[in-house]
């Protein structure tokens, strides 16, 4: 099933289901931001992990203690229900969400 570009009203609810995250013009976007360096660190690898596991990819920016990304389906070159689905799976790695 090819991917397709999802509307803005689609990408608005999504949105809405995942508090934190906002639209940043073809992409969907989010920052946390951890107790230390350590933590940050933690929390890209296991974003890393999951990545690998539904082979999608981010842009992702470490920061001494936040990590900021940024998805979109680069071959769709806009947001795609394939972005949501790793933003899901990423804000269960969140502090508070069962995150180690």
């Amino acid at each position: 099933m090819p991917l397709e570009p999802l509307s803005q009203k689609e990408i608005e609810d999504r949105l809405a289901e995942l508090p934190g995250w906002s639209l940043d013009g073809d992409r969907i976007a989010r920052s946390y931001r951890l107790p230390s360096h350590f933590a940050a660190t933690a929390m890209v690898v296991h974003i890393a992990q999951v990545q690998e596991e539904l082979d999608h990819h981010s842009d992702l920016t470490l920061g001494y203690n936040t990590v900021s990304l940024t998805v979109n389906t680069h071959t769709v070159g806009a947001v795609t229900e394939r972005d949501f689905d790793l933003a899901r799976k990423i804000e269960e790695l969140a502090p508070g969400h069962g995150a180690h």
